[in-house]
């Protein structure tokens, strides 16, 4: 029994490394996209919200890039 738990705990492990960190969409119930695969909620916005981000691409890199040090 043992050594069973031991197989079935290292097969588990085996699965959650396994697993990639695959990015996904759905549309909520309230016409909102969300984004699931950054974190262990989904980040949610309506379209206009995902336009207005899409639009900002260049600002947001380059504010990652002044603030490199800062961020994790």
């Amino acid at each position: 029994m043992k050594s069973e738990l031991e197989r079935l705990r290292a097969e588990n492990e085996a699965l959650k490394k396994s697993k990639s960190k695959e990015i996904t969409f759905k549309v909520g119930q309230k016409g909102g996209m969300s984004l699931y695969g950054l974190g262990r909620f989904p980040v949610t916005l309506y379209k206009s919200q995902w336009l207005l981000l899409l639009d900002a691409v260049e600002e947001i890199r380059n504010f990652i890039k002044i603030h490199d040090e800062e961020l994790k």
